[in-house]
């Protein structure tokens, strides 16, 4: 089984059911299937073979759903790139990947140009637009009208992606994923978020980003749901989507939230056909989340904490489970075992100590692409070591304390940022919040908060320490704390504690 002939399956099944919402245009499934065969014809022509990788870098939006499936359909492998890099790092994506055919978005096609520069391996240049560089071709020119189904057959073994990770420790790695990882991280969303033909999804976090392409986009093609798609994220935008096409299951990165939750008049507007919410990508505040479930007045909360590497897919917190475990991460979602382990690869005791989340399943990735080091220290015995530290409980259920790289280790004690974040989020007048180790003379590292204010509030050092000390035991007490206008932030949402400690140091050394 794979994604392109469910596709084909529900154009056939229920051709005029709505498939795909974008901007003022809609599809059917009968058109959106006849759409896309029309471009898995047009890459069979362009000489595209089961096994070759076709990049895109493009915005959500009609275009990339019709292309990413049709390189499904042809047996091709997509390889999403973040429209947020540089030449320089699109070059090295395009040539790790050795992708041959790029689609690209107009606005992107001086940066195509620049790394196409620097690449010979690809064959053709696509712009999904109006606008060209030298050596490019716009997708009406290699468009075919065929609108049959292609006779390509798919095995479950073929790969079908290959998703590079933010690159936060040097070069992203591209996470390989086959078409039964993919089609079981679709059966997962189905078993885990009671998804079904009825639900009307949105996509506002980036397709780029597996969280939203594997773990929504290919379950709600899978499912036969009705998908709309928002090329960006805007607060308001998003509620009046919402209200418009009644949507029933809605996903956003906690960041995401808590954008909506500054409308001021968010109140006119009706959720109601809201039923089930998840959230992932990073761990969201408690105080944010009730804040969030008042807002969609719904209970009906799922915490969806995964990793590319591992399709994605890891560990969630079911609505009932929120009810008396509300801050932590969860279990192990359908399909996936989940364990806590020290150092040696032995089960950490339930309790206060902290071990390694390490993940065992069907969607677990494949490989890193060309990277068999990277492989082998990441992939041991079958299970996916994750990177992630955390607790375990009694009952099993497991808490994210930290990333492996982003805990603070001052005066020999371990302490760990999501512990301090969870707490400035409570503070009324922080709109965001991160919290990160910057060197220490003497104790090593101190624990820094940067925190973005909400418009208008005036916040001083002092007040923040002063409410964390109510709060957090002395040694977590930030020693540091940085007011700034905005968190660097990935494509997929998360903060870039890297990039944080370089801007930190940089303003300090210039003191």
């Amino acid at each position: 089984m794979d994604i392109g002939s469910t596709l084909a399956k529900h154009a056939r099944c229920t051709p005029e059911k709505i498939a795909v919402y974008f901007k003022d245009k809609s599809y059917t499934y009968d058109r959106f299937n006849r759409e896309v065969n029309r471009l898995t014809h047009a890459l069979i022509r362009e000489g595209i073979n089961k096994g070759d990788k076709i990049a895109l870098m493009m915005k959500n939006s009609d275009m990339y759903m019709i292309a990413f499936l049709a390189i499904m359909k042809v047996g091709g492998v997509a390889v999403p790139v973040n429209y947020r890099l540089t030449p320089r790092e699109v070059a090295y994506i395009l040539d790790d990947s050795d992708s041959k055919i790029v689609f690209f978005d107009d606005e992107y096609s001086e940066i195509i140009h620049q790394a196409g520069q620097v690449n010979s391996k690809i064959a053709t240049f696509v712009s999904v637009g109006n606008r060209t560089e030298p050596g490019q071709k716009r997708l009406e020119e290699i468009i075919t009208n065929i609108e049959s189904d292609p006779s390509v057959y798919i095995n479950e073994s073929d790969d079908a992606e290959i998703l590079y990770t933010s690159g936060t420790t040097g070069n992203p790695k591209g996470v390989l994923i086959d078409h039964h990882r993919l089609i079981h991280v679709a059966y997962g969303a189905g078993n885990n978020l009671r998804l079904n033909p009825q639900d009307n999804l949105i996509h506002l976090a980036p397709l780029i980003h597996a969280a939203q392409l594997n773990g929504f986009m290919v379950p709600g093609t899978f499912f036969g749901c009705t998908q709309v798609v928002q090329e960006s994220f805007e607060p308001v935008e998003v509620l009046k989507a919402i209200e418009h096409y009644k949507i029933s299951l809605f996903f956003g990165v906690p960041t995401m939230y808590n954008f909506l939750l500054q409308v001021k008049d968010k109140e006119k507007y009706d959720l109601s056909s809201v039923n089930r919410c998840g959230y992932g990508a990073s761990p969201m505040p408690v105080s944010l989340l009730e804040k969030a479930m008042e807002m969609f007045n719904t209970d009906q909360f799922y915490n969806m904490c995964g990793l590319t590497e591992g399709g994605p897919g890891g560990i969630y917190l079911t609505p009932k489970d929120h009810k008396t475990k509300m801050g932590a991460s969860g279990k192990s979602r359908f399909l996936m075992e989940a364990r806590v382990v020290d150092q040696q690869g032995k089960d950490v005791a339930p309790g206060e100590e902290v071990g390694e989340l390490i993940l065992r399943g069907e969607t677990v990735m494949k490989e890193y692409y060309k990277k068999p080091e990277a492989t082998a220290e990441t992939l041991r015995n079958g299970w996916l070591y994750t990177g992630d530290l955390c607790i375990i409980d009694e009952e099993g259920f497991i808490t994210l304390v930290d990333r492996r790289k982003d805990m603070i280790i001052s005066g020999g004690v371990n302490i760990y940022s999501t512990e301090v974040e969870q707490v400035l989020y409570m503070h009324p007048d922080i709109l965001e919040a991160a919290v990160i180790g910057m060197p220490d003379e003497v104790w090593g590292e101190k624990v820094t908060a940067v925190f973005v204010p909400k418009n208008g509030k005036k916040i001083s050092e002092e007040d923040i320490i002063a409410f964390c000390r109510t709060e957090l035991a002395g040694y977590k007490i930030p020693r540091m704390v940085v007011e700034s206008d905005q968190l660097p932030r990935n494509a997929s949402g998360k903060v870039l504690k890297y990039q944080l400690r370089d801007e930190i140091k940089a303003v300090t050394s210039n003191r």
